[in-house]
């Protein structure tokens, strides 16, 4: 199972009649007539002959600009069409058609600015394009998305005019519309080599046939030295005569939750992405490959209170889900309210399972709420946190200062770094998995971390 097409929806068309605003205005040409006109007036101070000369060519430009007006179409007779060409991802170009049709029996040359948010990726220009009589043409461009969930598009305004050039005509298409913009599955691509692994894990674990690991009952056999007295039969004891024990196989689908810190914490942005983004992607990656796996995944992203939230489960119909939900997880400005997300979680999830918590650390003097929250799993189920590092932080520690200040610094950030490595530590002591992670990296590290969970059987 990979992320492709049919986990992407198919693309969106929007078509609209415009309506006129404003009326219109004087064409290029018209002006640059009016301003050849405009020459006269200097020999027209010594001779009045040359101000009804221009008098006379204003009226005659005047006829003209009629005269195109006129023959221009109203806005009703054109059509306007967007057309997005794949599903959309943040941080992905996609490519875009705005086609314009008209009735008219004369060319145009329309000039187009379609209306779409802003992003660090993109800036919306004028599109041309020159319509033939009774026909339509079409201009592709891309557009790529700055955030996900549901984006609001604008209007399309239309200027246009004919080949005459005197006259020109305003018109806006309402082609306001919604369309969702889905994390980045060119990411979860680039990690499809995991699944290669994840299979060979598979197959590893099958030939091995571990026994006495587990909690899937497999099998009766004769007591031997070593088992522990928790696995011994009494019943079939009792009725053998002899010490008889269980054996277990290694189970072959556990629960494996993805939990998403959506506090202020999450908002910090690098490279055009926010930590809540990488996170996303992260998510997105360790989805994909836990259901490929056969474990049930399920999903809980929270802010002050928990907003996203998909049971365990497996196949397509919850990768699905899990996308979309994804699709539509925010950041939030206050901090997320970490021990209701656990609280909801150890209510939700009652038997063991693989908890993937992935948040950060503020800074404080106490120990952060995330931390003792994290450490209320420890007693049912795994838990790997996963700090997102700063890297600016990390550098400030290791430069060597300059000046007083620039010393103060570099102190204050080894101070900070230190502690931040104390808090994990100290999750590690009681059993947790933990790690620090740059943002870059963390899809990579997840997926890395998850397969040795598979691998050495720790759930």
């Amino acid at each position: 199972m990979s992320i492709s097409r049919p986990l992407e929806p198919p693309p969106v068309e929007l078509s609209a009649e415009p309506h006129g605003r404003f009326g219109g205005g004087a064409g290029p040409r018209l002006l640059l007539l009016v301003g050849v006109g405009l020459a006269w007036i200097i020999p027209g101070l010594w001779n009045r002959t040359f101000l009804y000369a221009i008098l006379l060519w204003d009226g005659l430009l005047l006829v003209a600009f009629l005269g195109d007006w006129l023959r221009l179409p109203s806005p009703q007779q054109l059509t306007v069409r967007r057309e997005w060409r794949s599903p959309l991802s943040i941080g992905m170009a996609a490519p875009v058609s705005l086609s314009v049709a008209q009735e008219s029996s004369i060319d145009l040359g329309v000039s187009a600015y379609d209306e779409l948010p802003p992003s660090n990726w993109h800036t919306s220009k004028v599109i041309t394009l020159n319509v033939p009589a009774r026909a339509s043409r079409s201009m592709d461009y891309e557009y790529t998305p700055g955030t996900r969930g549901d984006l609001r598009t604008g209007k399309v305004f239309l200027r246009y005019r004919s080949g005459f050039g005197m006259a020109e005509r305003w018109a806006v298409a309402d082609l306001r519309q919604t369309v969702r913009v889905y994390p980045n599955f060119e990411h979860a691509r680039k990690h499809s080599v995991y699944l290669a692994r994840s299979r060979q894990i598979e197959l590893q674990m099958r030939m091995m046939r571990l026994r006495g690991m587990g909690s899937d009952f497999e099998s009766l056999r004769e007591h031997r030295e070593g088992d522990e007295l928790r696995n011994v039969c009494w019943t079939a004891t009792a009725r053998r005569g002899k010490l008889v024990s269980k054996t277990f196989r290694v189970e072959r689908s556990q629960a494996v939750w993805i939990v998403l810190d959506c506090g202020r914490l999450m908002r910090a942005r690098t490279d055009g992405y926010s930590k809540l983004d990488r996170a996303v992607d992260a998510a997105l990656c360790l989805a994909q490959l836990a259901i490929y796996s056969g474990d049930r995944v399920g999903l809980l992203a929270y802010g002050r209170a928990v907003n996203q939230r998909v049971i365990p489960g497996r196949g397509a119909a919850q990768m699905r889900q899990i996308v979309e939900q994804l699709a539509v997880v925010r950041e939030e400005v206050p901090e997320a309210d970490h021990v209701r997300a656990a609280a909801s979680l150890l209510t939700l999830q009652k038997q063991r399972g693989l908890i993937i918590w992935i948040s950060d650390l503020a800074e404080t003097a106490m120990t952060p709420e995330v931390i003792e929250a994290a450490g209320e799993m420890l007693s049912r189920h795994l838990l790997l946190f996963v700090a997102i590092a700063q890297p600016e932080l990390k550098l400030r520690a290791r430069q060597s200062p300059a000046s007083a200040p620039a010393m103060y610094e570099m102190v204050a950030a080894q101070e900070m770094v230190y502690r931040r490595e104390l808090l994990l530590g100290r999750l590690r002591e009681r059993g947790a998995l933990s790690m620090e992670v740059e943002p870059s990296r963390l899809s990579a590290a997840v997926l890395n971390q998850y397969l040795t969970v598979k691998e050495r059987n720790l759930v």
